[in-house]
């Protein structure tokens, strides 16, 4: 039966994309699997970081099944598939743990897209990343074209989307997409996660909402969320409630 596996253990939990025979593409079922594993574990503060993987040694994912959306009404296609999917990955990109993609094989299309929407990647040695969607008459939806060319070469990108060719994991390492290359990438990325269970989960999360701000990453939110930090410890916030309370007119004392 194929699905999204979590499994949380030592503070790391594991996404697992298992469809291995059809490469861990995407069903419409998995990514709803997906986006109720991600908003169980934003709720989660045992969970300090997070790794995506697939099954198999194959692929970590190769995109969404063309027989998801393929009959799919060109309103359904935009509004339902794709602003879908672009939610899901927006909210891989802005969890509040820090995540792990772990390309244990090929990446292709809405797979490289789930990649990009990770922090940082560690890669196969024999696998490729690709954006092959002109090769069915479609384009990149999940954020291909706009999260991804934040993260490679301009020139890179458009080798993939407008060429069809594949970058290997020699290439995405010198240009940084990929942090580190490993013959058992989902072994290395459990140790790289594990790290960050001994750090502060407030300095990482802050840490991380300040550099997806910089790089223009949901930046209002961003800047809404960081103040709205920094104003609940204050003095006035709790004269203001306690204020509000007791239907009285608040002193505030600029603390």
């Amino acid at each position: 039966m194929t699905g999204v596996r979590l499994h949380i253990a030592g503070g790391v939990a594991e996404l697992r994309l298992d469809n291995p025979a059809k490469l861990n593409c995407f069903t419409v079922e998995m990514l709803a699997q997906m986006a109720a594993h991600l908003e169980l574990l934003d709720g989660q503060p045992e969970v300090r970081a997070v790794v995506v993987t697939g099954e198999g040694d194959r692929a970590f994912c190769s995109g969404a099944d063309i027989n998801a959306w393929g009959d799919l009404t060109p309103a359904e296609f935009a509004r339902a598939w794709v602003r879908g999917g672009h939610r899901l990955f927006d909210r891989l990109a802005r969890l509040s743990k820090p995540s792990i993609a772990a390309l244990n094989g090929h990446a292709f299309g809405g797979g490289l897209e789930l990649a990009a929407a990770c922090d940082i990647r560690i890669m196969v040695p024999g696998a490729t990343l690709a954006l092959p969607e002109a090769g069915v008459g479609v384009v990149p939806g999940w954020s291909g074209t706009q999260r991804l060319a934040r993260l490679m070469p301009e020139a890179m990108v458009k080798e993939m989307a407008l060429f069809g060719r594949r970058i290997g994991a020699d290439r995405a390492l010198a240009c940084g997409f990929v942090a580190e290359v490993a013959e058992d990438v989902r072994a290395t990325a459990h140790a790289v996660a594990a790290g960050v269970v001994g750090l502060s989960p407030r300095a990482v999360e802050i840490s991380k909402a300040m550099i997806h701000a910089g790089r223009g990453e949901d930046t209002a939110a961003m800047v809404e969320a960081l103040g709205s930090a920094a104003i609940a410890g204050t003095g006035d916030r709790a004269e203001g409630v306690a204020a509000f309370r007791a239907k009285r007119k608040a002193e505030f004392p600029g603390t």
